[in-house]
C-alpha cells in the first residue's frame, strides 16, 4: 500500500488576541502599550500515517484539534513544528467548508467549470460531468443562476455534488453531514459509501460517532490537541463513549 499522509511530531499553535479596541482612540492608545501575546496550542506532537485505501475517522470534543488536523493534511495550515508528507501523485479533494471558493456572481454551472479547472480538469472533462452534478444536486433551473441567490442548503448540494463527482483518490471531509435536509444527508452518505467501496481514501471529521464506527476501519481520538487513541473503531468508540458518560 502507498502512503498518502505522514505526520511527524506536528505541533500547531495560534496567537490569541488579548483585547478588542472599542474606538479608534482606544486602538491608538493601545498601540503603544506592550502586551504579552498568548498562544493557543491546537496540536501537540502529532505523529501518524494514513495509507492508500484507508477510511479514517477523527473524533473528539469541540476544540480538540480535529479540524486543525484536517487542515494540516490539506496544507491549508503549516505547522510551527514537525514534518508533513502528502502524496503529490494523488488527486486530493478537501471538503472543509462546502462551497468555499465559489464566486457569488457566477452561476452554479460556471462555478463548477472554474473549480474543475483549478482541480486540473479540462473544460471537456467538466462538461461530461455537468449532468451528473446537476442531477445529484437537484438544483434544476437554479443551476444557471448566480450562487449568491442560493440558500445554504442549495449551496451545500452544489458543493458536495461537485466534490464527490470528480472521483478523487483522497477525500477529506469536515462535518459536511451536518448541513442540508435529512434526505440530502442520506444521499451524501450513500455517495460516500460508493466512493469508499471504489477505493477512495477517506478521512472524516464528524461528531456522528455511529457513522464513523460503522464505516471507518480506523478511528483517531483527539483530546486537547493530542492523540488519546488510534485504533479499531469498536475499541476507540467504546472508550470515547465511556468518557462521555463519565463527563
Amino acid at each position: 500500500m502507498e502512503m498518502i499522509f505522514t505526520l511527524t511530531n506536528v505541533s500547531v499553535s495560534f496567537a490569541q488576541r488579548m483585547f478588542r479596541p472599542q474606538s479608534l482612540k482606544h486602538a491608538v492608545a493601545n498601540y503603544f502599550i506592550e502586551r504579552k501575546q498568548e498562544r493557543f496550542q491546537a496540536l501537540t506532537n502529532i505523529s501518524l500515517s494514513i495509507q492508500e485505501g484507508e477510511h479514517v475517522g477523527i473524533i473528539g470534543r469541540n476544540g480538540a484539534g480535529k479540524s486543525t488536523l484536517l487542515r494540516v493534511l490539506t496544507k491549508v495550515i503549516t505547522p510551527q513544528q514537525g514534518g508533513v508528507f502528502s502524496n503529490g501523485r494523488k488527486h486530493i479533494v478537501p471538503l472543509l467548508e462546502l462551497g468555499i471558493g465559489f464566486q457569488p456572481d457566477l452561476s452554479g454551472r460556471e462555478n463548477c467549470y472554474l473549480a474543475g479547472i483549478l482541480m486540473g480538469y479540462s473544460r471537456a472533462e467538466m462538461s461530461s460531468k455537468m449532468e451528473g452534478v446537476l442531477a445529484f444536486s437537484e438544483l434544476g433551473e437554479f443551476f444557471d443562476q448566480p450562487v449568491k441567490t442560493y440558500s445554504s442548503g442549495m449551496y451545500a448540494r452544489l458543493a458536495f455534488s461537485l466534490a464527490t463527482d470528480v472521483h478523487p483518490d483522497v477525500l477529506l471531509v469536515d462535518e459536511v453531514f451536518s448541513v442540508g435536509d435529512e434526505f440530502f444527508m442520506r444521499k451524501c452518505i450513500t455517495r460516500m459509501q460508493q466512493l469508499m467501496r471504489a477505493g477512495t481514501t477517506t478521512v472524516f471529521v464528524s461528531h456522528n460517532l455511529d457513522f464513523l464506527a460503522t464505516q471507518c476501519d480506523r478511528l483517531i481520538w483527539l483530546e486537547k490537541g493530542e492523540i488519546v487513541m488510534d485504533g479499531s473503531p469498536p475499541e476507540v468508540a467504546a472508550a470515547y463513549r465511556r468518557l462521555e458518560v463519565a463527563a
